[in-house]
């Protein structure tokens, strides 16, 4: 079997000798070359084609953003970006992804971090999914804040519908092509599960917010899920529906994982599906795995609605191919046109 060539970019010779011995240690990588900064690691990309790239975000001169930015455009390949937890690095982190790269690994100690092998299952279960991957499905333009043109509504909305958007691996791009677009006139709540570590989903919220008409945060214990908000499940925190007299609030615990993860979005659904009085529905955007099926097969039981992502436009087909192939799936739609679907059945439930 042909072995995947990988190109290491770091700053650091240490780090890339070590991720380079790391790497190598699986039979089905080959470390074609390193690189010390973003200008290297271009001229090397233009000549050799790695078939994937491992890329620190902090380096001098063009830093893993601007790098990442610059092959996407001239030759794009499935990038993973290595990031230190820090509130820059969180946030550039968000960036990153919306800007194209396929997803990222969290440094466990630093930038120069002598306990990385630590990540190094799964940095090497990322190269393998990154392998598997249509770049052309990993879109590279500037996110800007949709403008409003809504005057003001003069009713007070209601919670009338639960929307529960699910996300993996190309979640965080597929999010911002989606919740932007969400306008503040519906009768409706969303909550977002999207499987990413502890940390990285308060930047995530929080560059939502920046460009969405309606609020985006990070949830906390006891928030009120109310129109007009999306609440973001905190990474390593399960996130559940409960009703307090005539409110409907998030509750957050660290039950174990399930389906390997934590946030679980069936853990979500079927919480709501127990406790939520209205409709619900559940978007399945791109990820690996099934998490949201099971509970997708629950909201149809309550008469709610699912809606897929195409296999056109996921990066990875696993979470909405899974609930496709259960037959829960009302309606399979590309990303361009999720938010306007959205807000079509809402207002469909809500006319009724």
């Amino acid at each position: 079997m042909e072995k995947i060539k990988v190109l290491v970019v770091d700053d650091s010779a240490f780090m890339r000798k070590i991720i380079s011995e790391m790497l190598k240690e699986d039979n089905e990588i080959e470390i074609i070359g390193t690189a010390k900064d973003g200008k290297e690691a271009l001229k090397y990309i233009l000549e050799n084609s790695p078939d994937v790239i491992t890329m620190d975000l902090e380096m001098p001169g063009l830093n893993g953003l601007q790098t990442l930015k610059y092959i996407m455009n001239e030759k794009p390949t499935p990038i993973i970006m290595l990031s230190a937890y820090t509130q820059k690095g969180t946030d550039i982190t968000m960036q990153a992804l919306e800007a194209g790269a396929f997803d990222f690994v969290c440094k466990p100690s630093g930038e120069i971090s002598i306990d990385i092998k630590k990540i190094q299952k799964e940095l090497i279960e990322k190269i393998k999914l990154a392998k598997t991957v249509d770049i052309k499905k990993i879109k590279f333009y500037e996110t800007e804040k949709v403008k409003d043109t809504l005057k003001e509504k003069k009713t007070e909305l209601k919670n009338e519908v639960l929307i529960i958007i699910v996300a993996s691996t190309g979640g965080p791009k597929a999010l911002s092509d989606v919740i932007p677009q969400l306008t503040r006139d519906l009768n409706a709540g969303f909550l977002v599960i999207q499987h990413m570590a502890q940390g990285f989903t308060t930047s995530l919220a929080n560059r939502l917010n920046s460009l969405s008409l309606i609020e985006v945060k990070e949830a906390a214990d006891g928030d009120e899920i109310k129109p007009g908000r999306a609440l973001v499940a905190p990474g390593n925190f399960h996130m559940e529906v409960k009703k307090e007299g005539m409110t409907y609030k998030v509750e957050l615990n660290q039950k174990p994982p399930k389906l390997g993860v934590r946030p679980c979005a069936d853990i979500t659904i079927l919480s709501a599906v127990k406790n939520f009085d209205g409709k619900i529905i559940c978007v399945i955007l791109t990820g690996m795995g099934k998490d949201g099926t099971a509970g997708a097969e629950k909201v149809k039981e309550k008469n709610g609605i699912v809606i897929a992502q195409d296999k056109d436009t996921s990066v990875i087909f696993g979470m909405p191919k899974s609930a496709i192939e259960r037959g829960v799936v009302d309606r399979i739609v590309s990303i361009n046109d999720m938010a306007a679907v959205i807000i079509e059945e809402i207002k469909n439930l809500t006319n009724k």
